[in-house]
């Protein structure tokens, strides 16, 4: 009898597995597939957001957001690729082509924001012809509460202020490309 509550208090101290984020389209500090690149401003990319999947959200998660971003985009504040946001708690994955401008493929009740092209949904990779390879971020947050109260023209700065207010924890896979 003293073995079952060793084994329970065994169990017990295991750590959670980690959150993670996965993709079939995207691969850690690998170039990013001409699918992924944008569309315009001399790119000729096919603008489709990559497919994205994820594991292991931390207890107590209500939603997702999901931030894309460019930290090397000579601006002075970086490039904001796509950005979404109240994805339920019971979403596991984003399909490729999820990024439309409309969100048809996005689960019921996401709200995709603006992106520093000016347009909503994705905005892929577009970094200046030379320049050193560009880190694309694709950042995954579980957030503590059901839904974010921020308006749909909200800038990103605005939005991920928000996201980190209510972060349980995020999760990433940074990409790269240049032209």
């Amino acid at each position: 009898m003293i073995l079952i509550p060793l084994l329970a208090g065994l169990t017990s101290a295991l750590p959670a597995a980690a959150f993670e984020l996965h993709s079939a389209d995207i691969h850690a500090n690998a170039k990013l597939d001409e699918k992924q690149v944008f569309k315009g401003f001399g790119c000729e990319g096919g603008n489709v957001s990559p497919q994205l999947s994820w594991s292991n959200a931390p207890n107590g998660t209500k939603s997702f957001a999901l931030m894309v971003y460019d930290p090397d985009a000579p601006t002075g504040s970086g490039w904001w690729h796509w950005v979404v946001w109240n994805i339920p708690a019971t979403a596991t994955a984003l399909p490729t082509g999820a990024g439309t401008a409309d969100g048809a493929q996005l689960p019921a009740g996401s709200v995709q924001g603006r992106t520093d092209f000016g347009s909503t949904g994705y905005g892929g990779a577009c970094p200046p012809k030379g320049d050193k390879p560009h880190r694309y971020i694709f950042t995954l947050y579980a957030l503590k509460v059901d839904r974010l109260d921020v308006p749909e023209n909200a800038t990103s700065a605005l939005v991920g202020f928000n996201v980190r207010a209510n972060s349980l924890g995020a999760t990433s896979i940074t990409a790269k490309y240049s032209r």
